[in-house]
């Protein structure tokens, strides 16, 4: 089974046409056993697309967390998969329009130097009432603005939304120790007011226009960057008016630029390929 890996700022993907999964009906499984990083590839999640229209670049995708759930949307896997699409010259316009469970999302190519990709995309209008996240503390909310939530005997304020999958914000002065904030995330990635699960990011407001951010995403733990996090982290900066709606996101590996236009969140980042290979196992 052929795949590609790739990643954006260490967030690493594995990518396979859906053709090639013939072979392998359980996805999940498929995921689970690939993304492993001792006894498989090793992966942050698996990506599967298929092209359904070449010409007008139209393409179905669908992302797997590296414990084998399958996630609504990434925004760095859906750079990482563009990116493989033009590389491989799979579709023929410089545009992609994406198809997800989130939703469609149109990319587009900026730059390209080599295996290095820069590319914009669009993650959606954020949601943020209780039912669209979801969140369930038994009532209803419009906004879910610093709200106080208690895990081990302690609260912290978090802000949560959706950009077609769940995120909720917490921002610090300083960063926890990694041993803290990994116990955190884990805490409340399984918090019972979310029932979908949820991921996690830590912020620090550096100015009006920059963020830090470390992100714990559901079913994968510490990553070193996340496309949809970083989205959300600028997102719930705007809400709480700490930043412009024009935000520098500073990860582990380097910074992406997020922007809430009108209604929709736009991301530009790079993505680069590092290898590809022939998965045997199954």
């Amino acid at each position: 089974m052929k795949f590609i890996k790739i990643h954006s700022l260490g967030n690493d993907f594995l990518i396979i046409e859906e053709a090639e999964t013939r072979d392998f009906p359980d996805i999940s499984k498929l995921a689970w056993k690939i993304c492993d990083r001792h006894t498989g590839v090793g992966a942050d999640g698996l990506l599967i697309i298929s092209i359904k229209n070449r010409k007008k670049g139209h393409v179905n995708f669908r992302i797997f967390n590296a414990d084998g759930t399958e996630a609504e949307i990434s925004g760095n896997g859906l750079r990482c998969a563009a990116a493989y699409l033009y590389q491989q010259k799979k579709i023929e316009p410089s545009q992609i329009l994406f198809s997800t469970s989130a939703g469609q999302r149109v990319c587009e190519l900026i730059e390209r130097k080599k295996n290095h990709f820069l590319i914009r995309i669009e993650m959606g209008i954020p949601r943020l009432s209780s039912q669209d996240i979801p969140f369930d503390d038994g009532s209803p909310h419009e906004k879910i603005i610093d709200y106080p939530l208690s895990i081990s005997h302690e609260s912290y304020p978090v802000t949560v939304i959706s950009l077609g999958n769940p995120h909720c914000a917490i921002f610090v002065d300083r960063f926890p120790a990694r041993i803290e904030w990994h116990q955190i995330g884990r805490e409340i990635e399984s918090h019972p007011f979310f029932p979908k699960r949820i991921n996690i990011e830590f912020i620090r407001v550096l100015s009006r226009e920059e963020i830090e951010v470390l992100f714990w995403e559901r079913g994968v733990g510490e990553t070193l960057s996340s496309g949809s996090g970083s989205c959300a982290a600028a997102v719930a900066s705007i809400l709480k008016n700490l930043t412009e709606k024009k935000v520098k996101v500073r990860t582990s590996m380097g910074q992406l630029t997020v922007e809430w236009e009108k209604e929709k969140v736009y991301q530009t980042g790079p993505a680069e390929i590092v290898f590809k290979g022939n998965f045997l196992s199954n």
